[in-house]
């Protein structure tokens, strides 16, 4: 049951500019403040990237995937730069993102633009980091090729290790059979079981031996002289 590969076949068989679109869709909706909290732009960015097979589909989703995140971007900086730094104080960002917005100011104050570059790699900050651009005042004109940098590595990077997670499944799925799977299965329930024995024999045999300490006659020193040297209490 090649159950992997026909996923991935199914999805390779989508339309192309379904796929493409919805997948931009997903990061320009995670670059957009306030909807990165719910909207798996990463993840729906490494699952459409198992279905690259060519240089040209690569070169399509990298593309699309790069102007939604610097639109995005865009978008959560006038955020910031209209509402300023009363957007830490919405329920959204005390709710979901406190932690991330004092981090995108405190590396924004640090590094300037390139905090906008470094940040595209960082969960939740990477949703923040425009918004708080906008509220410290950093120039659009500086934050801008920040932001495509940034979004042209971040995309680059993911849609190479979709596209091997993809090919590198499909392998593994034809040189293991169902068989092979039920194998593989077997041995590793073993070696839990195998554990789990060992684990309770180490534990039986630790209370053991405090029992049997607990249970010993406590020594105290005498001598055949009355001077003391060890003999059975009581």
């Amino acid at each position: 049951m090649a159950l992997v590969t026909d996923v991935l076949e199914w999805l390779q068989a989508l339309p192309q500019p379904a796929l493409v679109g919805a997948t931009g869709a997903l990061v320009f909706a995670e670059c957009t403040i306030g909807l990165g909290f719910i909207a798996p732009g990463e993840g729906g960015l490494l699952v459409a990237a198992t279905t690259v097979d060519s240089v040209s589909r690569f070169l399509v989703l990298w593309a699309v995937v790069t102007v939604a995140a610097g639109i995005g971007d865009s978008i959560g900086y006038a955020i910031g730069r209209r509402f300023g730094p009363a957007l830490r104080e919405t329920k959204l960002i005390q709710k979901y993102g406190v932690d991330g917005w004092d981090k995108a100011t405190d590396i924004l104050r640090r590094k300037g633009a390139w905090a906008v570059f470094f940040a595209r790699f960082l969960p939740v900050v990477r949703t923040l980091t425009p918004a708080a651009a906008g509220t410290s005042g950093l120039p659009y004109r500086k934050f801008l090729p920040a932001v495509v940098a940034g979004a042209a590595c971040w995309s680059a990077m993911h849609i190479a290790i979709g596209a091997a997670l993809g090919d590198a499944a499909k392998k593994i799925e034809g040189v293991i059979s169902t068989g092979g799977l039920i194998v593989v299965a077997g041995v590793v329930v073993t070696v839990l079981i195998t554990m789990t024995v060992r684990k309770r024999r180490k534990k039986a045999r630790a209370e053991a031996l405090a029992a049997a300490a607990a249970a010993a006659p406590t020594m105290i020193p005498v001598t055949g002289d009355g001077d003391p040297e060890l003999e059975p209490a009581g």
